[in-house]
């Protein structure tokens, strides 16, 4: 008994088309309401393609290599035959690696900062932002945007001028704001900056990858750098005195141009003075030598960043064509309306009476 209603239960092909061709027909007949539908997606689509506003993207690709520290490796091995310690020399190698950079890209710190260098002469960027998405119209009920003065210096905003900062740092991420590396195996990395306002895109990404470039070259060698500036500074202190040694020796050596040899008392103030030109001379050599390995140890350190491409006029330009419009209009509400009209009659038939 139970296998018999199994067999009943067995969809066939002749069933599958009878079926097929009942709902064909079933379409057909109502062949008026989907061409309402058809002619309602087609103006529906043809207005979005008009009043849609068009999308522009300013692109900055870069290639980001890394500093390597293999070559100052070898460096120490040879400096410590002669006595010298390249370790406190060494740069921040695990400050910053890698991806990392992309992730400084999508900060509130570089985007804030961004966001408060002009636009113009006349106007910051957040201050364009703001104007051209009417944002001022539509927080109006949260915020007055236009008493607030964000020329001010940073540290003195307020937490209202903080809490916008933030939103506005928010929209850009989530919405504008796209970067990533086309290739894993490559060091290429792209930043895209996507509005309806030209302009604002392409002073907005250019803005952005100067301040976090120069941002992650800075931080990638400040300790290198300090160390190259104390070493300078050594050198030019025990140069100074070097150089005052030598004046004295010299001053010391014409009060006495025929000295007695038989009179040692007479040439202790000249040796002496000898005593502090050679050391001094040994110091002043030794911590040149240090300062020349460091120079080296900064330019290895130095991460290369080299502008690729960057944006310029036009942009590239995303808009739904009149034509695209129309045509994805009508499918879609044809779509729609057969499904309707699907849904409908398979409850009628399942629950009507």
């Amino acid at each position: 008994m139970s296998e018999k209603h199994i067999l009943e239960d067995k969809l066939t092909l002749r069933d599958v088309v009878l079926r097929t061709k009942w709902w064909v027909g079933y379409f057909w007949s109502k062949w008026r309401i989907i061409v309402l539908w058809a002619v309602a997606g087609f103006l529906l689509g043809g207005l979005v393609s008009i009043w849609k506003k068009p999308v522009y993207v300013a692109e900055t690709s870069f290639v980001l290599e890394d500093a390597d520290n293999g070559g100052l490796g070898q460096m120490s091995g040879l400096a410590s035959l002669v006595g010298v310690n390249l370790g406190s020399l060494g740069g921040s190698s695990g400050l910053f690696q890698g991806d990392n950079i992309i992730e400084l890209y999508r900060s509130n710190n570089m985007i804030g900062k961004t966001l408060l260098s002009p636009f113009d002469r006349d106007r910051l960027l957040i201050e364009r932002f703001i104007a051209f998405n009417e944002l001022d119209k539509k927080w109006k009920k949260a915020v007055d945007l236009n008493a607030l003065d964000f020329r001010k210096p940073r540290e003195t905003f307020s937490v209202t001028q903080d809490s916008v900062m933030r939103e506005v740092s928010r929209l850009i991420r989530e919405n504008h704001l796209s970067v990533n590396k086309p290739d894993r195996k490559l060091s290429i990395i792209q930043v895209n900056i996507s509005s309806k306002d030209e302009q604002f895109a392409k002073v907005f990404n250019e803005t952005l990858v100067e301040n976090v470039n120069g941002f992650y070259f800075e931080t990638k060698t400040k300790k290198t750098s300090e160390n190259l500036n104390i070493l300078q500074a050594q050198a030019d202190s025990v140069r100074r005195i070097l150089d005052t040694n030598l004046e004295e020796l010299a001053a010391l050596s014409d009060r006495m141009p025929s000295p007695n040899p038989l009179m040692q008392a007479g040439n202790i103030g000249v040796r002496k003075k000898q005593i502090d030109v050679q050391s001094s001379s040994a110091i002043y050599a030794e911590i040149v030598k240090n300062l020349e390995i460091a120079k080296v140890n900064q330019r290895n350190n130095s991460p290369l960043i080299q502008i690729i491409d960057g944006p310029r006029y036009p942009l590239e330009r995303f808009e739904i064509k009149p034509l695209k419009g129309v045509v994805l209009g009508a499918f879609f509400a044809v779509f729609a309306g057969i499904l309707v009209l699907y849904v409908r009659e398979v409850y009628r038939r399942d629950f009507g009476s």
